[in-house]
């Protein structure tokens, strides 16, 4: 593939995962987010891609207000409909309000850890003539993972902005970013040159 658009995708940067108010707020989860600036970090990577002339694209993980979609017996989301959390329609899955999303952007909702799984990403990717993905987000071993992982097997060229993702802790976003490196290159969000292929 050459000749084609880059995006730079914003995975799950949502109020339940990412805000100081939001469910994981006040657990290791929110106090990585904290700690490693990624809220602004993200802000920045943002700007430089915009001003880059990317597209810039926002992936939610969300359910229904009946939970219709959730899988009951998921470690990672069987628990949101009893704490009512990732409901579609509500403050806690919309974007982090400090991060500038556009009308024109592309907005993907997924029900499980994949962006790409029964989701709208690839057709939107596939009619955008997108070669190339940026990415970064929360959590580094699961959304990022999943995107890194499965965008390299549809033949995407696949960029992790180390700095702009976080997991539960610092070792688990470590060993994550380890074992992604094989299949993407790292860069940082200060160091990126975003461009088109």
């Amino acid at each position: 593939m050459l000749n084609g658009r880059a995006i730079y995708l914003v995975l799950d940067m949502e109020n339940d995962i990412v805000h100081d108010d939001g469910a994981s707020g006040k657990s290791p989860m929110g106090d990585q987010v904290r700690a490693r600036g990624l809220i602004s970090r993200t802000q920045v990577a943002i700007r430089k891609a915009r001003e880059a002339g990317l597209l810039v694209g926002f992936v939610r993980v969300g359910f229904s207000p009946n939970y219709q979609e959730c899988p009951r017996n998921s470690p990672v989301f069987g628990t949101a409909p009893e704490h009512g959390r990732l409901k579609l329609g509500t403050w806690g899955t919309e974007i982090h309000p400090d991060l500038d999303v556009q009308p024109e952007d592309i907005q993907v909702i997924k029900h499980r850890v994949s962006p790409f799984y029964c989701t709208s990403l690839e057709a939107a990717l596939r009619a955008q003539g997108v070669t190339r993905i940026y990415c970064s987000g929360v959590s580094t071993q699961a959304v990022v993972q999943a995107t890194v992982r499965e965008g390299h097997d549809r033949d995407y060229e696949m960029i992790v902005l180390e700095d702009g993702c976080c997991a539960h802790s610092a070792e688990e976003h470590a060993n994550s970013i380890q074992s992604l490196a094989r299949f993407c290159k790292l860069d940082t969000i200060d160091g990126v040159a975003f461009a088109n292929p």
